[in-house]
């Protein structure tokens, strides 16, 4: 039994015809269905001097989930905003090869944008590696929000870094705080003791839980219902809306509240096509860029609390629900802050620079 008898699975073509391939058609239908604008008074005024193009925009997710209908919603808007001249495609997940290979196609111009997860960013922008650190943002899912919508240290600093390898991040915004399911319970750290838990590539996120004695291991979430199923792992981390669209709970027994970190998505843009733009279209561009962070905001809140209901209420796949007291979690934070000296050390090309000037924004947002 596998994740794709409920998901999609696309042929994996290499990136290297994908990127021939989608540069030189150009072209395409609106995939989205929606947010014709025919007859709409909702267009700007300068939507007359826009061409008509076609843009790509890939996501880590499927239809339903967070990413996609992120996407789609974006679509919808820029359609109307442009009086039908731009019409964006959104690909799910596997549409075009997996979250390495996007982020491949996005820098070099294979696709114009792309919601991606710093996770999977890792080994090549290592300050991008900050959003694994446990612990780091506030308890309250809006209070991280406030900081990944107005934090220089990210929207500028970090940005900068993604830069250099022609990726620019236009926004960041979180999916909601992850949890953890298990085959076994995890409510304390000595339960993770040689216990197999699957990750992202990042090794930030590795070193993570080697610091409370797991055995990370990476892995693309392509493959992750048949590793929880067989066992090759034991345990994986995401918000909760994933957990339950993904069908993590039917393969195991438990999932613990943990909110031991937000689960932090970038809305991304090849950075040449993105300077390459008339100034028009860049505005309705930066225009729904900052509309979308409190819709995105609604709509993973909406759909954790959702997915939350429906685990607890699962007779056929139950699942053990379990929320860590203050002093359980304090346990896991304990272990979890000596790892900022390693990104210091270790991981940080600035010394550590933005890490500290992001914990300076996080004490001043918390303190208000």
């Amino acid at each position: 039994m596998t994740i794709f008898k409920k998901k999609y699975f696309f042929g994996f073509l290499s990136i290297l015809t994908l990127s021939f391939l989608l540069v030189a058609c150009g072209g395409g239908d609106d995939t989205s269905g929606e947010g014709s604008s025919e007859g709409s008074d909702s267009g700007s005024e300068a939507s007359s001097d826009i061409e008509a193009q076609t843009w790509r925009f890939v996501t880590e997710e499927v239809k339903g989930q967070v990413q996609y209908e992120y996407a789609a919603e974006f679509a919808k808007r820029m359609k109307e905003k442009s009086d039908g001249k731009i019409t964006i495609e959104p690909y799910e997940y596997g549409g075009l090869g997996s979250e390495t290979d996007q982020v491949e196609l996005l820098q070099n111009g294979g696709v114009e944008m792309a919601v991606m997860s710093p996770g999977f960013t890792g080994n090549m922008v290592k300050e991008g590696q900050i959003f694994a650190l446990h612990f780091l943002f506030p308890d309250s899912v809006e209070k991280t929000q406030e900081i990944l919508n107005t934090s220089e240290a990210l929207n500028k600093d970090l940005v900068e870094r993604y830069e250099e390898y022609s990726i620019t991040p236009l926004s960041f915004w979180t999916e909601g705080a992850t949890q953890w399911t298990s085959s076994s319970p995890l409510e304390k750290p000595s339960d993770f003791e040689n216990f197999k838990m699957r990750t992202q590539t990042s090794p930030l996120i590795i070193k993570s839980y080697e610091a409370y004695g797991a055995e990370p291991t990476p892995m693309s979430w392509s493959e992750l219902y048949t590793a929880l199923d067989r066992g090759t792992v034991e345990g994986q981390e995401n918000p909760i809306f994933f957990i339950g669209d993904a069908s993590f709970n039917e393969v195991q027994d438990h999932m613990t509240i943990s909110n031991h970190n937000n689960y932090v998505a970038m809305t991304t843009v090849n950075t040449e096509w993105y300077n390459g733009l008339p100034d028009n279209v860049k505005t309705l561009v930066d225009e729904t860029v900052e509309e979308m962070q409190d819709w995105v905001y609604d709509e993973q809140k909406e759909q954790n609390e959702k997915w939350l209901e429906k685990i607890k209420n699962d007779e056929e796949h139950p699942t053990e629900v379990v929320e860590l007291t203050e002093e359980q979690r304090a346990a896991f934070k304990e272990l979890a802050l000596p790892v900022r000296d390693f990104y210091k050390k270790e991981v940080s090309t600035v010394d550590g620079a933005i890490l500290e000037k992001l914990q300076k924004e996080i004490e001043d947002v918390t303190a208000e």
